[in-house]
């Protein structure tokens, strides 16, 4: 699995960029906010990776921060959320909005975003209400919030190896955003306690 690419812009379009790492060429797909923030063709970047495996294809997400990594991941645990969609979302609200807008179960806000329903929003509040808060995303007053990056790369080691192991990518990613991950934990006491969470 693919978690963090870091190469020179090639193509660069409002959805996708091509990443040439050692002459490898990496097609990612990309939300409006990371293209916004984009620098110009040639120069460097690097772009945290969320590689989503379907049976014909497998498709490269990347992302500028952590956190919109994250918000990417756990919106797609919600019913009826696909990549296509969560991408959508984040391209039209900054994660520490998103962030407060679901810790405050706010429909108004998550029905004004574009492809979003009542009923959808309804589902997001229920579904990622509890985890945005349990994660620590998002205080009463909506604070911004960063992560790591090892607390990123022990996620992403840990995700990776149980989608290895046969789990199923967003069987993962709801196990991980349920569980509380101290910063320093290592990655083998993680992966332990992931799998006891998903042998139950």
């Amino acid at each position: 699995m693919i978690a963090l690419l870091t190469g020179n812009i090639a193509v660069k379009s409002p959805d996708t960029v091509i990443l040439d790492v050692s002459g490898v060429g990496y097609r990612v797909q990309i939300p409006f906010s990371t293209y916004f923030a984009l620098p110009e063709e040639g120069k460097p970047l690097s772009l945290y990776i969320h590689t989503h495996v379907k049976e014909d294809a497998i498709n490269l997400y990347g992302f500028l921060t952590p956190a919109e990594k994250l918000f990417f991941q756990l919106l797609m645990t919600v019913s009826g959320v696909g990549p296509k969609l969560a991408k959508d979302i984040l391209s039209n609200i900054h994660p520490d909005e998103l962030a407060s807008a679901l810790s405050r179960g706010d429909i108004v806000r998550l029905n004004a975003i574009p492809g979003i329903g009542r009923k959808t929003s309804e589902r997001l509040v229920l579904e990622l209400k509890e985890k945005v808060v349990k994660l620590g995303l998002a205080g009463e007053s909506g604070k911004n919030f960063a992560l790591s990056r090892q607390d990123t790369s022990v996620r992403d080691d840990v995700a990776s190896a149980l989608v290895n192991l046969g789990y199923k990518d967003t069987v993962v990613i709801k196990a991980l955003a349920e569980m509380e991950i101290e910063a320093d934990a290592p990655m083998e006491t993680v992966l332990k306690h992931a799998l006891k969470r998903l042998m139950k």
